[in-house]
């Protein structure tokens, strides 16, 4: 499902923000982890207190907790980040804009991470993915984001030129 408060034209500003040549951007890249995310000092949401979190519901993006502020260190920088895909947009059967999540169920099962742990990422080339429980790598041109969806205000932008499966 497509969610209404993302319009073409906002795909298409967030991908264009990120134009490079795919043989520039590819080649090399910083692995980033979650944690390179954050300010410097604040700690993550341990994976144990993730599963403490009522799953009976559907979250919404007023149950999000607030963002600490995001890092610009990697700005216009080529990366690799692994995550989780939440759809957002799709063409046929693949997926063209999807929002990177640090752990399973995050913005479907439970309340989203605060937004400097989102990455909204777009792709030229949709991806097939096997569903919400695949892990991806992505690797593109990075930066930070204002974005704001149904389901959760976003810190991040990445712009993809290779989604994988995850692998270290």
């Amino acid at each position: 499902m497509v969610n209404p408060r993302i319009t073409r034209r906002a795909l298409v500003a967030a991908a264009g923000a990120f134009a490079l040549t795919p043989s520039a951007r590819a080649d090399a890249y910083v692995d980033l982890e979650w944690s390179d995310l954050l300010p410097q000092g604040q700690v993550p949401l341990p994976p144990v207190f993730q599963d403490l979190i009522q799953h009976d519901q559907l979250p919404t993006s007023s149950d999000q907790p607030a963002s600490s502020g995001v890092r610009t260190d990697w700005n216009g920088q080529i990366v690799r980040l692994p995550g989780f895909i939440v759809p957002i947009d799709y063409s046929g059967a693949g997926v063209t804009a999807f929002i990177l999540v640090p752990f399973v169920g995050a913005c479907v099962h439970v309340p989203p991470p605060p937004a400097n742990q989102l990455v909204f990422v777009t792709t030229p080339e949709p991806y097939e993915s096997s569903g919400l429980f695949e892990a991806v790598n992505v690797i593109g041109m990075f930066g930070t984001s204002a974005l704001s969806t149904q389901l959760a205000d976003i810190g991040y932008a990445l712009s993809a030129d290779q989604i994988e499966p995850f692998r270290m």
